[in-house]
């Protein structure tokens, strides 16, 4: 099969972040008194967005209160825009990919859980302008991953079909996202969760180096 485009998952897939989102999640908490957590539990508390992110590292039943945690996302959002590029980088490889797929004019994309201000701020810092024909991030009226919604736009305003698109993330919302679309599931060893968790969700191919990628995957202009 021979692919025309790609699209990308942000937070463990182009970028480390883990270290500013747990930083920043642990000011929030801290703000309030709560007990903070490890670096490796926020892990598992992303990915499904930031709202998602501020339940998981609630205090249980403060979790429970709708309008406190939308109070504690606020302040979550500022702890967050003071320190999103603090130590966020590409990992190793990710800008010689890019680079690659460009030279082959194949067209990028970027479709993150992400609030759509932080998606924007460290796309623009950390990548080339233009690299991506559209980064998109949450935002009101496009339904979060693995609703396939938005990859599906990305799509379609690129000009390709479902079956031509190879998606890169690194957890099972990535995984369930491009089966939901109809995309190639491509999971990234390097992110944020194990090789059993993208297997189990539906990978087709893994890679453990970003390079990889075309290796495993023919791509045509």
């Amino acid at each position: 099969m021979e692919y025309k485009a790609v699209i990308f998952d942000l937070d463990g897939t182009l970028v480390d972040s883990i270290a500013d989102l747990a930083d920043s999640a642990n000011a929030m908490l801290a703000s309030y008194g709560f007990a903070q957590h490890r670096l490796d539990e926020y892990r598992y508390f992303v990915g499904n967005g930031a709202r998602k992110l501020v339940e998981r590292c609630l205090p249980e039943e403060r979790a429970k209160e709708a309008l406190f945690v939308g109070e504690a996302l606020e302040r979550y959002n500022h702890c967050y825009g003071e320190r999103l590029l603090n130590k966020t980088r590409p990992y190793a490889g990710i800008l010689p990919l890019l680079d690659a797929l460009r030279k082959k004019r194949i067209p990028m994309a970027v479709c993150t859980n992400k609030q759509q201000f932080a998606a924007e701020a460290v796309v623009a810092k950390l990548f080339p302008e233009g690299t991506f024909r559209e980064n998109i991030g949450d935002r009101k009226g496009m339904p979060r991953k693995p609703d396939p919604s938005k990859v599906l736009h990305i799509a379609e305003n690129i000009g390709v079909r479902p079956e031509e698109v190879a998606y890169l993330g690194d957890t099972s919302v990535d995984m369930e996202t491009a089966r939901n679309a109809g995309f190639l599931p491509v999971g990234v060893t390097w992110g944020f969760r194990p090789r059993a968790e993208l297997i189990g969700s539906g990978a087709k191919i893994l890679l453990d180096h970003p390079m990889e990628l075309l290796e495993k995957v023919r791509f045509v202009a």
